[in-house]
């Protein structure tokens, strides 16, 4: 007779995850890279910027292994632009600025084997942030921390596109 309410919570416990698979649900950032992706060469100018760092890392975490040369890949992923802009949104009555823009910008293109499986892709995205003269090492890391995250964004869109491959 105990075995009875054992069961029944089981079965209140797994009907959630039964329904929520059965429903084509994944949680952010699960998605699987289509095959011609299971290999793919990442070329960047510069290996070392947030975007290249968290790009390559994405890559690997969705079960792709990135090479280091063209040779035995499936593929290329070409990222031609990854730079980050400031300008000056707003100043103060003695000319000093008191509101910048980031811009972070990307733009990556796939090749295959033998076609291009994704036309030149641009990508950007922009946040503002206060800036105070007192404040100045503060604002730099602030301005540090937005351009990571913006980053993380970039490299998030890239991956959604990614997975839409055929």
């Amino acid at each position: 007779m105990s075995n009875a309410p054992t069961a029944t919570r089981a079965f209140f416990l797994a009907w959630p995850c039964l329904v929520l698979c059965a429903c084509g649900f994944r949680l952010a950032g699960s998605g699987v890279l289509p095959g011609v992706l299971a290999r793919p060469y990442l070329s960047v100018k510069d290996p070392y910027t947030d975007f290249a760092r968290e790009f390559e890392h994405q890559l690997t975490s969705y079960g792709a292994e990135v090479l280091d040369a063209r040779n035995g890949s499936t593929a290329t992923i070409d990222v031609t632009r990854d730079f980050v802009e400031q300008r000056t949104l707003s100043v103060s009555s003695r000319n000093i600025p008191t509101e910048y823009e980031l811009i972070y910008t990307v733009i990556f293109a796939v090749r295959g084997a033998d076609k291009e499986l994704l036309a030149p892709q641009t990508i950007s995205v922009s946040r503002d942030f206060s800036f105070q003269e007192d404040e100045l090492l503060a604002k730099q890391r602030e301005s540090d921390i937005l351009r990571r995250q913006m980053a993380r964004d970039l490299v998030a869109i890239s991956m959604r596109r990614l997975t839409s491959l055929k």
